[in-house]
């Protein structure tokens, strides 16, 4: 029992005779026990709070991906529909032509009846020749239809002031009923097509009447 006693006494002691600054030590680690504790609670509850909040990120991830795909289809249709334009507007100038080809296959048909027409054995020349001259005169008239149809009208030339923008001049000649610088004849007939010259009127310039030798 004085041991024991003895003992205590020196741990006493020991105690007392420990240095201020490591008591000092011992106190603060004793206080930041709880605060530790503390923090570790707070980053406890920190990942718990991530929870939902990964959620909230692969739904956005979905959404956007989902955005992506339906902008990719949009990408692709509009492709689609450029690609076909184009093949519309390649085939439309490949046959642009078409109705007015057809509408030339109608004279062509009209010019071989005239051609045979004269080609008839037998008969009144003078009869024959009417008939050539009938079937060429209709064809004339169906061409001068369908030109107009698609736009094509002739330009007015004789007895019209000399135009270079819708003329052009072979030759001049004297002429007493027309002045100068007027068209007397023309070679070749002038055609607009819509508000546009087509071909230039071949055509003869009156030069004004003849001067006396």
């Amino acid at each position: 029992m004085a041991e024991e006693k003895k003992n205590e006494n020196k741990m006493t002691e020991e105690s007392q005779a420990q240095p201020a600054s490591e008591q000092v030590q011992e106190a603060k680690a004793a206080a930041a026990a709880p605060a530790e504790s503390a923090e570790l609670v707070e980053e406890a509850a920190a990942e718990e709070a991530q929870g939902p909040d990964l959620a909230a990120l692969t739904k956005e991830l979905e959404d956007t991906r989902a955005k992506l795909d339906q902008v990719t289809r949009f990408a692709a249709e509009a492709e689609n529909s450029r690609k076909r334009m184009e093949r519309d507007k390649e085939k439309l100038l490949k046959y642009a032509g078409e109705n007015i080809l057809r509408e030339l296959l109608n004279t062509a048909d009209n010019l071989e009846r005239a051609i045979e027409q004269g080609k008839v054995e037998g008969g009144d020349a003078e009869q024959k020749l009417a008939a050539l001259l009938a079937g060429v005169e209709l064809t004339k008239k169906g061409l001068d239809t369908m030109l107009e149809r698609c736009g094509v009208t002739p330009v007015s030339s004789v007895g019209q002031p000399f135009n270079p923008d819708q003329m052009d001049a072979l030759t001049m000649e004297a002429s007493e009923e027309l002045p100068a610088n007027h068209v007397v004849k023309e070679f070749a007939k002038g055609y607009a097509f819509k508000d546009k010259v087509l071909r230039h009127a071949q055509v003869v310039v009156s030069s004004g009447p003849a001067k006396a030798e």
